[in-house]
């Protein structure tokens, strides 16, 4: 009996109290810190748009240049009976060079477009960022929840094996009953069932965390047990500042709408023409005590958008909508991060509510319940089924602990990737 109760309070001093047992807190958050610094450094989906990013980085030089120049031979009036190039004087060989050059500002507005692309593909790298970290840590903390769930249960294992061990000793000696032995082998066995369910699921969030740092999905990790509760500071109006002024999504819609705006702006220049302006130089050759000297020619010319009412008007109405709509957009986004950051502090709150009770209310008096039918039973005045139905009940709420304890923090890893910043 003294074992047992030896068991029981290292068993729930260890749950109620996990900073006190294995790794300190800072060490498990210097871990966590680890692993989102690998997954950042190595994941292929950052990796990928850091690629874009110098993708796109090499557009605004490409589309502020001009078209390349055309250079042109030709045999102008060459007569077809003799193909004698001295026989008639409108007989040239021309060489001409021609550039066409857009009207003023255009080349600019393009490179300012390509620009704002740059800034939206950098929001998206930054927001991809905030969705690795959040993964990393739901994946990171789910596993410490199986892993402080496998201790649980296997302490309770232990203890119920002594339970087993009296049951049968006392129905061997004429003073137990049979279903107490077969009631505490179910325990036993239920126990046995959820330590390969729990070893199951810890090879799963392995897999998981190593999928997001690059590594192969049976590379071994080692994970500090004992979770702490992290400090809630923040408030919701705060929390929606923090958000509009640093949530990647809401910067990116931003810098869309500007670069509609940019094509605006690109799309009404369209009503001016653009040039193409050329020199030629035609070559004739001499006839016999005839003087033919060469030419030289030069043009300028425009296009003419006469067809404007139903192009170039066109471009500037699709602009103007794509400006409301990135507007709209924008206005969307920023009212679904503000309800789901209220609902994740809403949830954060019940969830605090949720711990104290289990940690000061439910798990001290499940403890002491357990103490007392542990006590009545080693002098008779408390059936077995009792005591077993005690530990249990206590079982269970040092599982459910540590569950609401996960999700509280889970929770948290939201909260931090909706808000687009670092807070804890």
């Amino acid at each position: 009996m003294k074992s047992i109760r030896i068991l029981i309070f290292m068993g729930t001093l260890m749950l109620v109290f996990p900073g006190l047992v294995g790794a300190q807190e800072n060490t498990f958050k210097s871990v966590l810190q680890g692993f989102i610094e690998t997954a950042l450094k190595n994941n292929p989906a950052i990796k990928a748009f850091q690629h874009r990013i110098k993708a796109a980085q090499e557009v605004p030089s490409q589309v502020s240049s001009l078209d390349d120049p055309i250079l042109q031979f030709q045999l102008m009036n060459l007569p077809v009976d003799t193909f004698d190039l001295s026989q008639e004087a409108v007989t040239q060989k021309q060489f001409s060079l021609s550039q066409k050059l857009p009207y003023p500002g255009k080349l600019g507005l393009k490179a300012e477009i390509a620009e704002k692309n740059i800034a939206i593909t950098q929001q998206d790298l930054e927001e991809a960022r905030l969705s690795i970290t959040r993964d990393v840590k739901l994946a990171f903390y789910e596993l410490c929840f199986v892993l402080a769930a496998t201790n649980i249960t296997r302490e309770n294992k232990t203890l119920l094996e002594q339970f087993v061990t009296i049951a049968e000793s006392k129905y061997s000696v004429g003073k137990g009953l049979q279903q107490d032995v077969l009631k505490a082998q179910v325990e036993l066995t239920k126990i046995m069932e959820q330590l390969i369910e729990f070893q199951k699921l810890a090879g799963i969030e392995k897999a998981r965390l190593n999928s997001l740092m690059n590594l192969l999905p049976q590379e071994t990790l080692t994970i500090p047990h004992g979770i702490a509760k992290t400090d809630f500071i923040f408030t919701v109006p705060g929390l929606q500042v923090i958000a509009e002024k640093h949530r990647p999504l809401l910067s990116k819609i931003r810098s869309l709408k500007e670069r509609y705006g940019t094509s605006k702006k690109l799309a009404e220049k369209e009503y001016y023409p653009n040039f193409n302006v050329g020199l030629k130089y035609g070559q004739r050759q001499e006839a016999r005590n005839i003087d033919r000297p060469d030419f030289v020619s030069a043009w300028v010319g425009i296009n003419i958008p006469i067809w404007y009412k139903t192009k170039q008007s066109r471009r500037v109405l699709e602009t103007t909508y794509k400006v409301e709509m990135a507007g709209e957009t924008y206005n969307k986004a920023k009212n679904q991060i503000f309800l789901k950051i209220k609902e994740l502090v809403d949830k954060e709150r019940q969830g605090g509510k949720t711990l104290a009770l289990i940690e000061q209310g439910i798990l001290p008096q499940a403890r002491q319940s357990l103490e007392s039918a542990l006590a009545g039973y080693s002098v008779d005045k408390v059936d077995f089924l009792t005591l077993l139905n005690n530990q249990v009940t206590l079982f269970k709420w040092q599982i459910r602990y540590h569950r609401e304890l996960t999700d509280y923090e889970k929770n948290l890893a939201v909260i931090e990737q909706s808000a687009g910043k670092n807070l804890f």
